[in-house]
């Protein structure tokens, strides 16, 4: 040892070793002696309603078929995962920037998440479809509610500013269109010309509404309205002839015209209204109270009644000839009782009246009166629908017009028997 000890390059060699022994010993700067490297705790969680991006040429292009929320649920240390869930400082996205046109099949991404963190989404895929962007120029139509217009007031054609939109959406979507509608809102009945806003409306031919886009959404709409009514003369119109001995002189209305309104192309038509005057029922001056007739297609008149003041000359020896002719009467006896509508299988006897006849009171005219019999009418029962059994069935009678009649019984008794 004492050699070894002498030997300087030993003390040398030694020297280096305690010195190199000495700086291991030695606390490396920042490094906590108390730190340990022990693994965390891993949970999972869902974060719901995590907003899409669609990354894609905006210009050229649509696409469609993107959900536009994803359930993303994360796995990893729970530091990390309740960090990714309160701060959601990540995107979830679909790449299309090379994306052909057509279906197809893509993977939702996800970025800016914490490499310690996995996700998953739901749904992980989707179908889109990529379709050229196209702008086209349409018409709109106005549409209001007719039942808003007040009567008598016409609605006008609409006008619309601007009359012609453009509409840009998906090649697809583009040919289906087949309205282009402005539909004026509101309530109350207009008599008056209106214009208002009105958003515009894309239809297909089954009216559902169409993902595109309009400029302008609104247009103007304005409705022309106006009075749709006319003033025409009433017009007198005799009916039947006066009595004999009697002659009308004049016939004078309180009001000599009237005020219609209808639509435009039956006013057009329209020249006058009417009041009909019965003559064969004057006998003397009077005054009478009279509808205003008018024509089909016109919805309302004014005044509704007029009155009519009839005045009369009278020939009074034709009237007390045409009274003694009027007054006459006949008793005409032994009508044959006919039987009519009995069904199938079905007998009838008539107990009541036992003879099976009718006598008719006859009035009318003289001449006309004169010469009937029981030839000129007939009498019958109606026994349609009855079943068998005892019925009392009304008499009816058939005869010459210019006479009037009653018969001796109104009823006949009857007796229904079924012979199947």
């Amino acid at each position: 040892m004492d050699k070894m000890f002498d030997n300087p390059w030993f003390i040398k060699i030694l020297a280096l070793l305690l010195a190199v022994l000495l700086y291991s010993s030695v606390p490396r700067t920042g490094e906590k002696l108390t730190d340990v490297n022990v693994p965390g705790e891993q949970i999972t969680e869902t974060i719901k309603d995590i907003p899409v991006k669609v990354y894609y040429d905006t210009e050229n292009l649509v696409v469609s078929g993107i959900p536009n929320t994803v359930d993303v649920t994360i796995k990893g240390p729970i530091t990390h995962v309740q960090s990714a869930k309160a701060l959601k400082n990540f995107e979830v996205y679909v790449d299309l920037t090379n994306a052909k046109i057509g279906k197809q099949k893509i993977k939702l991404k996800v970025r800016n998440l914490s490499d310690k963190l996995k996700a998953t989404m739901k749904p992980s895929n989707v179908t889109v479809s990529v379709q050229e962007k196209i702008t086209k120029e349409f018409r709109v139509e106005a549409e209001f509610n007719a039942g808003q217009i007040e009567d008598g007031y016409t609605a006008g054609q609409p006008v619309v500013e601007p009359n012609k939109v453009k509409i840009t959406g998906a090649k697809s979507d583009i040919d289906r269109i087949t309205y282009v509608k402005a539909t004026l809102e509101g309530n109350g009945k207009l008599k008056s010309t209106i214009s208002r806003e009105a958003q515009i409306q894309v239809l297909d031919k089954e009216l559902n509404k169409l993902n595109v886009v309009v400029e302008p959404q609104t247009v103007k709409v304005t409705i022309p309205i106006k009075t749709n009514s006319k003033t025409v003369p009433i017009n007198i119109v005799k009916k039947g002839t006066a009595p004999d001995g009697v002659t009308i002189e004049s016939i004078e209305l309180d009001q000599a015209e009237a005020k219609i309104t209808g639509s435009e192309e039956v006013l057009k038509g329209t020249e006058s209204v009417r009041v009909e005057v019965d003559l064969s029922k004057i006998t003397e001056n009077t005054t009478l109270t009279l509808p205003v007739i008018i024509s089909n297609g016109i919805t309302k008149v004014n005044p509704q009644i007029v009155k009519a003041t009839v005045v009369v000359k009278k020939d009074e020896q034709k009237v007390e000839q045409k009274v003694e002719q009027q007054d006459e009467q006949k008793t005409v006896s032994g009508i044959p009782l006919k039987i009519e509508g009995l069904g199938d299988n079905l007998t009838a006897e008539v107990n009541d009246p036992t003879s099976q006849t009718v006598d008719l009171q006859v009035n009318g005219p003289g001449e006309s009166v004169t010469g009937l019999g029981p030839n000129d009418f007939t009498a019958f029962i109606d026994l349609t629908g009855l079943a068998e059994g005892t019925h009392d069935v009304k008499i009816q009678v058939k005869g010459p017009t210019d006479v009037e009649w009653t018969p001796d019984q109104s009823t006949a008794k009857i007796t229904i028997n079924n012979n199947a």
